[in-house]
């Protein structure tokens, strides 16, 4: 499959130019290679910056050679030991660059945008301090264009730092790593003095809003902030255009403005669509494109592009999720952003190896937990189709210093992810509690709603609670109350998701309520024939595969009987690393998710999502894994979305019967032999015949049913 993703400029590693020769317009070039990097947490320099000396990167031991590796980026220190035990290293470490910016550039103003560092970076240019960031998942961007020499060489130096702080969200490593390092991709752009602002928090200088949106119109509403470092004002056009997937102009507006030196121009423009094919989800995930241009004196003095899918998303409490007026299946996921061997230091083609998984599997909405994540990742979201929920690290423990940047960090996620299409929700926080109503997190909580609807105030807003309660205090605050709660596993039976969401109907009928996490671990090392819970689910070593199979099984059917859960999330669709523990026999892993940390192996519970979600025809034997059996008599499960189903055993014929839903099938009492014992399904849709085999072994002592 081929993807058309609007990113602009992340995908290559040229100089890029957009515009007309007179070279005005923006530049932007990939910044990744030829850095190098040291581990410096015990580096006598910190005690002397934090006394308040000035760094100086010529000076005494930075010029000693043999303490520089070299990398290119994206990169992170903790690949190997944050997904291996506790023992992770966690602090500073110091990364540098040497680069040149040609002489003629000088009259140009020069920029360095980084895509995300972890957690805490300090930006250095030839010695002298730029700036801090504080938060490791959003991007940033610092002006250096009065830093560097141009025509000569220049050194960028960045100390990172990802060790938990109490003013800096997530405040602590519990939940999921902090990576640290640039890990992912940085950028050098050059603008001419007049243009788009480049330093609003990394936003793409202008924000995209849809009102009135149907299959006959569509009102989108242009708000562009300018700036100029000229002495004058810049008198001139801005000129917007959209236009269709094949880059074929479908409307154009044009407006004359005047750009003052003093402070940001905010030009407001309305541009009316007509019969616009509108972004339907994964339908069909149309895009536009809409191109904003800033001349001047006949110059094309800046440019930008962005990503533009036509639609109108609302939830109706109680019922469903609807997209431009229609019912929208939400099938969604959970998904961290880090890899085994890798940490979250992942190239394009590793985030849309997920996305095509989730894709395969029948996903249509996703939620990316808990953190901004790359810009690649929104763009996969938009081109799928993927509705997405997006949201920032308030996570897990609360410090009581972390205020201004959980603001911060909630500004920053709006801002630059503005326009994607694909988002409908912003999330303010996961799990952070208070005893009452007057008391930092629903107080914090209603300041970060308050910032997401006032810079954006046509999509909604959620919280997420880890009780089964909908009208805790925390979770009041936002347009959609999100409920974490893994029935059978941290409490409870599978079962009782159910009467719980039944309850909730009767209690909260008008709610707009999201079941935002669910599920269970499951190792695949680990098999057993009868679907019990692990004793001990937080210091426990056997968690088997198939009571994660059973839980998923039984709460996804659930789920679609009871529509006040508008929808769902499952968690998680493949598993990461949590190197505080020690859980279900394999060490600093959450082992929840439905494909393997390695994206190598998908879980039983992966194939039942498949055929519940996705119509293609599928047909899968269950408890595959569990092949070593010790009774005669013995369940047999198969998920499927074809007909006229048959199963036998070692040529046996059996009926099946239907389970919980349509696409599980079950044979409750067959035979086994002692030794091998082959199982044979297959089905049928239409002209469609698909078959699936696999063996289990009786044990020849101790048979018993």
């Amino acid at each position: 499959m081929i993807l058309k993703l609007f990113i602009p400029f992340i995908a290559s590693g040229l100089f890029l130019t957009c515009g007309v020769a007179s070279g005005q317009s923006r530049r932007q070039t990939t910044f990744n290679d030829g850095w190098q990097y040291f581990k410096a947490n015990n580096s006598t320099f910190f005690t002397d910056f934090e006394n308040g000396e000035k760094f100086k990167l010529s000076q005494g031991q930075w010029t000693s050679p043999e303490i520089w590796e070299d990398v290119n980026l994206p990169h992170t220190y903790n690949r190997d030991d944050m997904q291996r035990d506790r023992n992770f290293f966690e602090g500073k470490a110091i990364y540098r660059k040497k680069f040149t910016i040609a002489a003629d550039q000088k009259e140009r103003r020069t920029f360095l945008k980084f895509e995300g560092v972890g957690a805490v970076a300090q930006v250095y240019i030839n010695d002298n301090y730029i700036g801090e960031h504080k938060g490791g998942y959003a991007m940033f961007v610092f002006e250096i264009s009065n830093s560097v020499l141009y025509g000569e060489e220049n050194t960028v130096t960045l100390i990172t730092d990802n060790k938990a702080r109490k003013d800096v969200i997530p405040t602590n490593q519990f939940l999921f790593p902090v990576y640290g390092g640039i890990y992912r991709p940085v950028h050098l752009i050059s603008t001419s003095k007049t243009g788009f602002v480049v330093t609003d928090q990394a936003a793409p200088g202008l924000f995209i809003r849809q009102r009135e949106v149907s299959n006959r119109q569509a009102r989108i509403t242009v708000l562009a902030k300018l700036e100029t470092t000229e002495k004058v004002t810049q008198k001139g056009e801005l000129l917007i255009e959209i236009r269709d997937d094949k880059n074929k102009l479908v409307t154009t507006q044009k407006e004359a403005i005047q750009i003052s030196p003093q402070g940001v121009t905010y030009i407001d423009k309305e541009i009316r669509v007509k019969n616009p094919r509108l972004w339907d989800g994964v339908h069909d995930p149309y895009l536009y494109s809409l191109h904003a241009k800033v001349w001047i004196d006949g110059k094309e003095m800046d440019y930008i592009k962005q990503p533009l899918g036509i639609r109108s998303i609302n939830i109706v409490g109680g019922d469903a999720v609807y997209l431009n007026g229609k019912k929208y299946p939400m099938h969604g996921v959970c998904r961290h952003q880090d890899r085994q061997g890798y940490g979250s230091a992942l190239t394009f083609e590793q985030h849309k190896q997920d996305f095509m998984l989730m894709k395969e599997m029948g996903v249509t909405t996703i939620r990316l937990a808990h953190y901004q994540q790359s810009p690649e990742v929104y763009a996969l979201a938009d081109t799928l189709g993927f509705l997405t929920w997006a949201e920032i690290p308030f996570v897990n423990r609360v410090s009581y210093y972390e205020s201004e940047n959980a603001k911060q960090q909630m500004s920053e996620l709006v801002k630059q992810n503005f326009n994607h299409p694909s988002i409908y929700i912003w999330g303010v926080h996961n799990e952070v509690y208070a005893k009452t109503a007057d008391e930092q997190v629903p107080v914090l909580s209603r300041q970060l709603n308050d910032i997401a609807k006032t810079l954006d105030p046509d999509r909604y807003t959620a919280s997420v609670t880890g009780y089964n309660v909908i009208d805790r205090q925390e979770n009041l605050n936002t347009d959609v109350q999100g409920i974490n709660h893994y029935f059978g596993w941290y409490g409870g039976k599978i079962a009782d998701l159910e009467p719980w969401a039944q309850n909730v109907q009767q209690q909260f009928p008008g709610y707009k309520i999201i079941l935002s996490e669910y599920g269970a671990d499951g190792n695949i090392a680990i098999g057993q024939e009868d679907v019990s819970p692990p004793r001990d689910v937080v210091n426990g070593k056997s968690f088997p595969e198939n009571y994660q199979t059973e839980t998923h099984i039984q709460q996804w059917a659930a789920i679609e009987r009871n529509p006040i859960i508008v929808a769902s999330y499952l968690w998680n669709m493949f598993e990461f690393a949590v190197p505080a523990w020690n859980r279900g026999g394999v060490n600093a892993r959450n082992l929840k998710g439905l494909v393997t940390f390695d994206r190598l192996q998908k879980k039983d519970a992966f194939y039942w999502y498949k055929a519940n979600w996705n119509p293609e025809p599928m047909l899968y034997l269950a408890n595959r894994r569990d092949n070593e059996r010790s009774k005669e008599t013995t369940k047999i499960q198969l998920f499927s979305n074809l007909t006229d189903i048959r199963i036998s055993v070692n040529g046996k014929a059996y009926e099946a019967q239907q389970g919980v839903n349509g696409k599980h099938w079950v044979v409750n009492n067959a035979e086994l032999q002692p030794g091998k014992n082959t199982i044979v399904a297959t089905g049928s849709r239409g002209n469609i015949q698909l078959r699936d085999e696999m063996q289990w072994t009786l044990k020849e002592h101790k048979l018993t049913k």
